[in-house]
């Protein structure tokens, strides 16, 4: 396969190690979850259940129309609350609270046994909604919406396995312990979006994943494996689509403009389950990792466990913690209060001790130009930032700010210590509020 590359990225260290000591998941289930009704991008959800109702794991306790994906109870308990509640985001949204009666009763499974080959599009896009499938590596874009999307518009299917932020290894374990649920996923989608070219991608970092499919990848003619040099930020699906086929995303646009589609290995896993198995995104697994945590590993995790029971079975926090951030390091969120849950999206807590984190207190731009060498998206972070901070609309418009994907390689760059994510995610908040107004 010839590969090519993507313009910019940076080599951080990348502490993957630290989380792949133990090989062994840990299931963690909570005396408690709180299942947020906003876990994807587009409508909340609208609660199907209320205060006192008894619920089943598995059972749909809120869905919605439009570009909306239901949510399921992870645990079998009592529902004790519908309120507003901390979100990973930072924002409150209303979540559902059940209390957990240990017994794990669970809804009847409703798997479709018949082979592929009999099965139409319409049948496994409604088993990918009604399973609550969401972009698991991030975005959380509704996965059965993406993939109508796409039908017919696709030459190549790719599943995202490179994982390029530090300290993750969430579909790393995955790929090391059940590939097989990856390759039979994709074949899935396959079977929906019949692209000529079906293509997992990893990074050269993962050689005993990369190993495990390999033993088993005869299994699945015609699904190849392409090996990438590692690379940040590899992972956005605009870098590795370039970098598996040459063609380039232009501004404002979506994959599907250029035939492709891209979709996380957590996610293909969690369809394969959907459809075979009949079972909703209930649970995933989660790194927990950092200096800060006593025991860095992976987790299999129920959708709503608040990080801090997820934190304490870890081992705990170190004293001198200054930062818990949702994600990785380069494009996470850091969080204020620990009662927020593991939601679709979360793949990562990382817990960072305070000589980790080094902020400038008076920053300033040298005008070194390093910013603008290593943005993927051909951006100027240094304009962008001055414009931001002088309100210029009209000049971040033409900077196209909008097309910043946040990655961070700009402010790991930057000698002067500039808060440039921070200010790009401002700057396309007054955007989109000038643009709705």
């Amino acid at each position: 396969m010839k590969k090519h590359l993507f313009f910019g990225g940076i080599h951080p260290k990348y502490n993957k190690e630290m989380s792949l000591g133990v090989t062994a998941f840990q299931r963690i289930t909570p005396s408690r979850v709180v299942i947020p009704l906003q876990q994807h991008i587009g409508a909340p959800c609208q609660p199907l259940v209320q205060v006192g109702d008894h619920v089943l794991r598995g059972q749909k306790i809120g869905d919605g129309e439009g570009l909306c994906v239901p949510v399921h109870a992870s645990v079998s308990g009592t529902v004790v609350a519908i309120e507003p509640h901390p979100h990973t985001s930072g924002r409150l949204v209303n979540a559902i609270v059940i209390d957990n009666d240990q017994t794990d009763a669970t809804m009847e499974p409703t798997p479709i046994t018949a082979p592929l080959d009999q099965l139409d599009n319409d049948q496994i896009l409604h088993a990918i909604r009604e399973a609550g499938i969401v972009g698991m590596g991030g975005a959380a874009f509704p996965g059965n919406v993406k993939a109508l999307s796409a039908m017919g518009n696709v030459d190549t299917l790719i599943a995202n396995a490179c994982e390029c932020e530090p300290y993750i290894t969430a579909d790393d374990a995955l790929l090391r312990s059940t590939p097989e649920q990856v390759l039979e996923g994709m074949t899935i989608l396959r079977h929906v979006l019949k692209p000529s070219r079906v293509v997992l991608a990893v990074e050269d970092n993962k050689a005993a994943a990369i190993e495990k499919i390999n033993g088993i990848l005869k299994n699945y003619p015609g699904i190849e494996l392409a090996v990438l040099p590692t690379r940040y930020p590899q992972g956005a699906e605009k870098q590795l689509i370039q970098a598996l086929t040459g063609r380039e995303v232009q501004p404002g646009k979506l994959p599907v403009s250029v035939g492709c589609a891209v979709f996380n290995v957590s996610t293909y896993a969690a369809i394969y389950r959907a459809v075979r198995l009949g079972t909703p995104l209930t649970e995933r697994i989660v790194t927990i990792s950092g200096e800060a945590i006593a025991q860095p590993q992976n987790f299999i995790v129920r959708i709503g466990t608040p990080f801090h029971d997820l934190i304490e079975v870890a081992g705990g926090l170190n004293e001198k913690t200054e930062r818990v951030i949702s994600g990785g390091p380069m494009m996470g969120f850091a969080q204020s209060d620990l009662s927020v849950p593991v939601i679709k999206a979360t793949n990562s807590i990382l817990c960072l001790l305070k000589d980790r984190n080094g902020a400038a207190e008076n920053p300033v731009c040298l005008r070194c130009g390093k910013c603008v060498n290593v943005c993927p998206m051909r951006l100027q972070p240094l304009y962008m930032y001055r414009f931001v901070n002088a309100g210029r609309l009209d000049e971040l418009e033409r900077l196209n700010l909008l097309d910043c994907i946040e990655c961070g390689s700009c402010a790991f760059t930057c000698p002067g210590k500039l808060p440039l994510v921070e200010r790009f995610r401002k700057g396309k908040q007054l955007l989109r509020e000038a643009k709705a107004k």
